[in-house]
């Protein structure tokens, strides 16, 4: 079975309410990196949270994470040809909204525009965190019953869909919810001078989770674990970019407890097609659909 999936944010990431604004439009200019002058997660936040509308576009793929940093910090996205953008891709973004505001266009009066900023600051808090995301990957995946879960990885480099979903399962599950092998950055005990090899410096993911939700099984290896079915369900982060342990996992659970996520920006969906067959219940969620 295939299954939109989009970006999401941290809900310790949404501020509380809509700032009052003293700039039209955001500083950043998707593309021109003379724009790109924020060195520190605060400082590009704050300049969104002053600012009015926040520019974003289409890159590589559709989803972005700038656009859900700019929804967190109550700034409205100026996202000129959403419309274009496929049904399928980005199901949970506020489309409608943000293509109704900018046919009203920039002249907009503050009343309206607050209103508007309001609205998609509320949708973001209930719609768009990690936390809402995973519990749509297991209601879809009819694994919402599952008190624990298995999150596998091949690389631990950043991957913006791996690790923010990998967020919303710590926020579900806690330790319940194992990682292998441990995304270090997105622990606490992540030096921060290393952030600066990350996507986007490591805002907006990095350095959440505190080091004791790694892990709840202690005594016995993570074969073992999965042999004996010690988890409910099994998460592999990214098919594309690499499947450990596949045959045994294959072996040990139903394909119905197993979740498959691609949060690539081009994807082979006849490849995956013919890697999963067509006669298993695999839940594969695609970024990029």
């Amino acid at each position: 079975m295939i299954y939109p999936i989009s970006f999401c944010i941290p809900e310790c990431k949404i501020i509380k309410e809509v700032c009052v604004k003293d700039r039209a439009v955001a500083f950043i200019i998707p593309g021109k990196e003379e724009t790109y002058i924020y060195k520190t997660e605060k400082d590009y936040y704050e300049g969104y949270a002053n600012s009015v509308f926040g520019i974003t576009t289409c890159k590589a793929g559709w989803d972005c994470m700038r656009h859900y940093e700019i929804l967190a910090n109550g700034c409205i996205p100026w996202f000129e040809n959403l419309e274009e953008c496929p049904p399928q891709t980005m199901t949970h973004f506020p489309k409608e909204i943000i293509v109704e505001c900018m046919k009203l266009g920039k002249e907009q009066t503050a009343e309206q525009t607050r209103e508007i900023s309001q609205k998609l600051l509320e949708y973001t808090r209930t719609h768009l965190t990690t936390k809402a995301m995973a519990s749509y990957v297991l209601k879809t995946s009819g694994n919402e019953n599952a008190k624990s879960v298995l999150y596998i990885s091949q690389d631990t480099y950043s991957d913006y869909l791996r690790d923010l979903l990998l967020h919303g399962f710590k926020e579900l599950f806690g330790s319940k919810c194992h990682d292998s092998p441990r995304i270090d950055f997105l622990y606490t005990d992540y030096p921060e001078e290393k952030l600066s090899t990350l996507w986007g410096k490591g805002m907006s993911y990095s350095r959440l989770l505190d080091p004791v939700q790694h892990n709840f099984s202690k005594n016995t290896t993570l074969i073992q674990d999965i042999e004996n079915h010690v988890y409910d369900c099994i998460v592999y982060g990214s098919v594309h970019r690499g499947m450990p342990y596949w045959n045994k996992v294959n072996k040990a659970y139903k394909a119905n407890e197993i979740i498959l996520l691609c949060g690539e920006d081009i994807h082979d969906y006849c490849k995956y097609k013919d890697f999963f067959g067509n006669d298993k219940d695999y839940s594969l969620f695609i970024r990029e659909l």
